[in-house]
């Protein structure tokens, strides 16, 4: 009688493009494809949550969201020529580019009587948050077309009983930088067309005077791309190369200091601060900022090699994207998404990196059309993702079970694929009894399983797909998904389902996929039993 042989995989090491078939053999546990799957920080592969509609109303009609920020207890979103507050997305957007507010503030009724502040239709804004005395603190937008604008909104409660300030910032010497951040109490601003090479800051604690005591200017040997505030420095990032400003409160000893000049940044979208460190994406992958013990030392890595064929392609069509990027802190995620603005939601693109005790592992996302997006801390400590589209939706991201192309609903299409597993002996056949798989449902789902042996040969007989039913949900008291009928009370978290196989070949492979609106679920493992030809 045959004597089967078992065979074990851990879901761990995310999607890998640059090893070859006999690399893969030393980590079982990555990924050829995987696609609108995250990687879990603690292990295994989830399939990414959907989103949702953030209200019923777009903030200025079909013009595309090219911004979004997190502010007091709602969101601002740039959108053609205007910029636009909302608390819920259900009521109409407030629009708050209005012209010059006395320094007392407004009250709702005269604020929202005011005429708008004219601006031209915008590119895409960066947002810099200076906390001051305020409720929420102020908010500056820059956006490379219009003069930085100043918005803030003190008072709890509705709408009608806050007051708010706006005004547009002058800065002495350009004026509509790129880019802003505020660093400590200085707002620095850099990137205009007539200044590419030149970074602006305030007055201390005086945002939007760029004349006084304490403000200046510094003109440096390359074109500034994006800003950045991290631990005691402002990093600037530079087209080939990367700087940081210290002593900005000291004018006689202010200076810049090279951190490289070998690596530059493509866009200022791509910035984000994850693990106590800084990430971008450069021509030759996506790389971090890492501060080491010793004082002014920095050290670039790479954190991008298992995926370079796919930042690859991403860097030579650049100039076809608009990209925009964002950390899930809760996840220990970053997630950078491209998209064309003529591409629907559903063929937009972008990638996930999850932040692991092994550094990033990552995946790919499709379905997800981000031109805007903001993910932070709300007032009341909550963590908030959204992002907007090409349609001028906003979405609360991260939730539900479907994608969304403006107020249609669209299936989530995930694909997990493994590499060819020789189990050892590639020189002989193996044959499939079956395979466990260790499953998360996080409520009722219907994968399918593809199994293909020997490259897909033709010559060998391949097995339909099979679509594993009967997957018990675990039940947890006071869960969601805790129905009795459907949840199995006893049932274990990561029950491990069994699904019968056919076929035989020297290497085997397999694929799970879902294209539905069920819920997520994670695979954490497989568990492949099989017979080798001729052993008994």
């Amino acid at each position: 009688m045959a004597m089967s042989q078992p065979f074990g995989v851990s879901c761990r090491g995310g999607l890998n493009t640059n090893l070859n078939q006999l690399e893969m053999l030393a980590q079982p546990g990555v990924a050829t494809e995987l696609l609108n799957f995250e990687v879990d920080a603690d292990g295994g592969y989830r399939r990414v949550n959907g989103y949702n509609n953030f209200g019923d109303t777009q903030p200025n009609g079909s013009n595309r969201i090219l911004g979004l920020f997190i502010y007091a207890d709602g969101v601002i979103a740039c959108s053609g020529d205007g910029i636009f507050f909302s608390i819920d997305g259900e009521d109409a957007w407030l629009q708050i580019n209005k012209a010059s507010v006395a320094s007392s503030g407004d009250n709702f009724s005269t604020f929202t009587g005011r005429s708008a502040a004219a601006r031209t239709n915008q590119l895409q804004s960066t947002f810099s948050l200076f906390e001051g005395n305020t409720d929420y603190g102020e908010v500056i937008i820059c956006d490379g077309i219009n003069k930085p604008f100043l918005f803030k909104m003190t008072g709890l409660g509705d709408l009608n009983t806050r007051t708010f300030f706006a005004s547009e910032i002058t800065v002495s010497g350009t004026t509509a930088p790129l880019v802003g951040a505020v660093h400590d109490k200085h707002l620095v601003v850099a990137g205009a067309s007539t200044a590419k090479n030149t970074i602006f800051f305030s007055a201390t604690s005086d945002i939007d005077n760029f004349s006084g005591t304490g403000a200046g200017s510094i003109l440096l040997d390359d074109q500034v791309v994006g800003l950045k505030s991290f631990r005691t420095d402002l990093i600037i990032f530079c087209k080939n190369s990367i700087f940081k400003l210290i002593n900005i409160n000291n004018s006689s000893n202010i200076a810049i200091v090279p951190i490289t000049k070998n690596v530059g940044c493509l866009n200022s979208h791509t910035i984000q601060e994850i693990g106590g460190d800084l990430v971008f994406l450069s021509p030759d992958g996506i790389r971090s900022v890492a501060g080491t013990a010793r004082i002014g030392d920095v050290e670039l890595g790479s954190v991008s090699r298992q995926i370079q064929a796919v930042i690859k392609d991403l860097s030579n069509s650049i100039t076809n994207f608009v990209l925009t990027s964002a950390v899930l802190r809760s996840k220990s995620q970053y997630r950078l998404f491209y998209a064309t603005t003529s591409a629907t939601p559903a063929a937009s693109r972008g990638i996930i990196g999850t932040l692991t005790a092994n550094g990033f592992e990552w995946s790919e996302t499709q379905g997800i059309q981000a031109l805007g997006f903001a993910s932070q801390l709300n007032f009341e400590g909550i963590e908030k993702h959204f992002h907007g589209d090409n349609n001028g939706f906003v979405y609360e991201h991260d939730i539900g079970n479907t994608f969304r192309n403006g107020t249609t609903a669209f299936n989530v299409i995930a694909k997990y694929v493994t590499p060819n597993y020789d189990f050892g002996d590639i020189g002989t056949r193996k044959t499939m009894y079956y395979v466990k798989v260790s499953l998360s449902p996080e409520g009722v789902v219907l994968p399918k399983l593809r199994v293909r042996y020997d490259y897909e040969d033709r010559e060998i007989p391949q097995p339909l797909d099979y679509t594993m039913t009967g997957i018990p949900i675990p039940a947890v008291f006071g869960a969601v998904n805790s129905t009795f009928g459907s949840a199995v009370f006893g049932t274990s978290k990561d029950p491990m389902f069994r699904q019968a196989i056919e076929g035989s070949g020297h290497v085997t492979s397999f694929r799970f996929s879902t294209e539905d609106s069920n819920p997520p679920f994670a695979i954490n493992g497989l568990y492949i039993d099989y017979v080798p030809s001729g052993r008994r």
